[in-house]
């Protein structure tokens, strides 16, 4: 299927590994130009030369921390034009609802509510002027069931997935398409940390933290980035101009829920 959106130019958070790299590999291979962000340069370069040799694609790649004002400006000042905005940002720590004090909020507001806000507000303006643009926040699964030992991830999430609902209705008049993408438990770095966590606590084996977690997933089995970076393009693409403000789960069909 042709996306429609060959030639365009994304910017890409956190796209280094995991899902955000997924994402990358899927827009890169639909033809479009990708800036790239990352905090670490060794693999983000990497990676970015990889799908620039693999997919004929410009690849701009910054190393930063988007979550930072100085990290963004670096950012946006390399990115220059954007038609499609893909944020991501890595979750706050696990723990217990006893050990969250403000500023451990505020750091997990910062991350993963006020930063993709900070970028929305700085490049929708532009796609608004060029009557296209297509932005998808990847949230979690726990904006439509919470998870108990992610709280701060609960709280951040959500405060973002209401200010996308109201903000996506205002700007698609003018072209300009903001979805949200909830990933349930995938195959990433995040992944292994939060199975090893649960290893720890529960005195078990890592390969036995992960088959209690795919128990509860009909699927079967952790999500790839490959299948996951696939929906976003989709997300991105010439047919999603009629998908406004929603929240998409890929979870494998963990959260059971009519609605």
């Amino acid at each position: 299927m042709d996306l429609g959106i060959a030639g365009k130019r994304a910017l890409v958070c956190a796209s280094s590994k995991g899902l955000g790299l997924g994402c990358a590999e899927a827009l890169a291979e639909a033809g479009v130009h990708l800036v790239m962000n990352a905090r670490g340069q060794e693999a983000l370069l990497a990676e970015a030369d990889r799908l620039r040799d693999t997919y004929g694609v410009e690849v701009t790649a910054v190393a930063a921390d988007i979550t930072t004002e100085e990290g963004r400006a670096k950012v946006l000042e390399a990115a220059g034009t954007i038609d499609i905005l893909v944020n991501n940002a890595g979750g706050p720590p696990p723990g217990m609802w006893t050990d969250w004090e403000r500023d451990d909020f505020i750091a997990a507001l910062d991350a993963n509510m006020l930063t993709p806000i900070a970028l929305i507000k700085a490049l929708v303006p532009g796609m608004m002027e060029r009557g296209w643009g297509r932005v998808v926040n990847i949230t979690s699964v726990s904006v439509k069931s919470p998870i108990a030992v992610l709280g701060l991830s609960n709280s951040a999430r959500a405060g973002l997935t209401g200010y996308v609902a109201g903000t996506a209705r205002q700007v698609a008049p003018h072209g300009v398409i903001i979805n949200n993408l909830l990933p349930g438990l995938h195959d990433t770095d995040r992944m292994v940390s939060l199975d090893t966590g649960v290893s720890q606590a529960q005195g078990i084996t890592i390969e036995e933290a992960r088959t209690q977690r795919v128990a509860n997933i009909p699927a079967g089995r952790y999500g790839t980035r490959q299948e996951f970076g696939a929906t976003c393009a989709f997300m991105c693409s010439q047919f999603a101009g009629y998908m406004v403000g929603q929240n998409v789960l890929l979870d494998g069909g963990q959260v059971n829920t009519t609605l």
